[in-house]
C-alpha cells in the first residue's frame, strides 16, 4: 500500500543509540536536533513526551490539542503526527519499540492495561497531569535520564522499571488502573474486534465476516460495540476506513483514484460518496483544506 506521509524509524533519529529500540532525551535538544519532524509524519514506535516548558499545539490523527506544562501524549505505531510550538519548549521524550518493554514482560498483553498504550484514540493518549501529581513524574523521567547516561550494569532493565512506573501512575491519573485489562467478556471482544479492524480493513469490510472471525453472531458484535464503544459495528469499520483515507490525503503526490484503489474502493466516485457521507465534504476538500493548515 502506499504511504501518504514519511514513516519514521527510531534508527533514523540517531547514529548512537546506547540502548536497542529505545530513544531518550530531553525535548528541547531533541527539537533542535530535528527541525524536519515538524511536517506530519509517523512513527513506526511508541512515542511519549512529557512538556515542562512551552505552549503552541500538536496534532495526532487530525486531532488538535493544546500545548501546555504538565501535559504528556503517548503515541502508538501507525499514527499521523505534527506539530507547532511557539517560543521555547522543553520537557521530555522517550521512543520505543513494543518489544523494548514487552521483552520484559511474562504478560504478552500488559499493554492492553493502558488507554494511553492500546488506543489509537487520540482522546486516550493525552493526559493533564495534576499539578500534585506532576513532580513524581518528572522525577522519573528524570531518574530514566540518568540511568541512559550512566552506562550502569542492567541500566536497560532500570529504564524499563521506571517506565512502568510512570505508565502505572498515569493509568492511576486516569482512573483506569490494572482491573481494566479484566473488565470482562465484552471489552476482551471489543479489543480483539479493533485488532482484527486494524488488520483487515481495507479487504474486510462488513461486521458479518468480522463476527465470524470471532465466532460469534453479527447481531451480537453489534449489541456489545453500541453498548462498549456507543457505535454500531459498522461503524467502527468506517471510521477505521477514513482514517487512513485521512492520513493518505495529506500527500499531495497520491491522486483521489489512486487512494480509492488502495483503500479497496471500486471507484471514484463510491470512495468520494463514502467519504462525503460521513466527513460531510468530498475527499478534495479535505485535502484542500488540511494543506492549507499546514502552510
Amino acid at each position: 500500500m502506499l504511504q501518504s506521509i514519511p514513516t519514521i524509524d527510531i534508527c533514523t533519529l540517531a547514529d548512537d543509540i546506547k540502548q536497542d529500540d529505545i530513544l531518550i532525551s530531553r525535548f528541547a535538544p531533541y527539537l533542535d536536533a530535528h527541525k524536519n519532524l515538524f511536517f506530519p509524519h509517523r512513527h513506526s514506535f511508541y512515542h511519549l513526551v512529557l512538556f515542562t516548558d512551552g505552549a503552541g499545539s500538536h496534532t495526532i490523527d487530525f486531532e488538535s490539542f493544546t500545548v501546555k506544562p504538565g501535559q504528556i501524549y503517548f503515541m502508538v505505531p501507525g499514527q499521523v503526527h505534527s506539530w507547532s510550538f511557539e517560543g521555547f519548549t522543553d520537557g521530555y521524550i522517550i521512543n520505543f519499540s513494543g518489544s523494548f518493554i514487552q521483552s520484559f514482560l511474562l504478560r504478552s498483553g500488559y499493554f492492553d492495561n493502558f488507554s494511553f498504550l492500546s488506543s489509537s484514540n487520540p482522546a486516550d493518549e493525552v493526559i493533564d497531569i495534576p499539578a500534585e501529581h506532576l513532580p513524581v513524574i518528572i522525577n522519573l523521567f528524570e531518574s530514566i535520564i540518568a540511568e541512559a547516561e550512566s552506562n550502569e550494569a542492567m541500566g536497560s532493565d532500570m529504564v524499563k522499571l521506571l517506565m512502568l512506573q510512570i505508565f502505572i501512575q498515569l493509568s492511576r491519573i486516569q482512573g483506569k488502573d490494572e482491573n481494566r485489562g479484566r473488565q470482562g467478556y465484552n471489552h476482551t471482544l471489543i479489543r480483539n474486534f479493533q485488532k482484527m479492524i486494524e488488520q483487515h480493513y481495507i479487504d474486510v469490510k462488513l461486521p458479518k465476516d468480522y463476527a465470524e472471525m470471532l465466532y460469534i453472531t453479527p447481531n451480537h458484535l453489534n449489541a456489545v460495540c453500541k453498548d462498549v464503544l456507543g457505535l454500531p459495528a459498522g461503524e467502527v469499520i468506517r471510521n477505521r476506513t477514513l482514517l487512513e483515507a485521512k492520513r493518505l490525503l495529506t500527500n499531495p503526490k497520491l491522486s483521489i483514484s489512486e487512494i480509492a484503489f488502495n483503500l479497496n474502493f471500486s471507484d471514484n466516485s463510491y470512495f468520494t460518496k463514502f467519504f462525503k457521507k460521513i466527513e460531510g465534504i468530498t475527499p478534495e476538500e479535505f485535502r484542500k483544506k488540511t494543506l492549507n493548515n499546514k502552510q
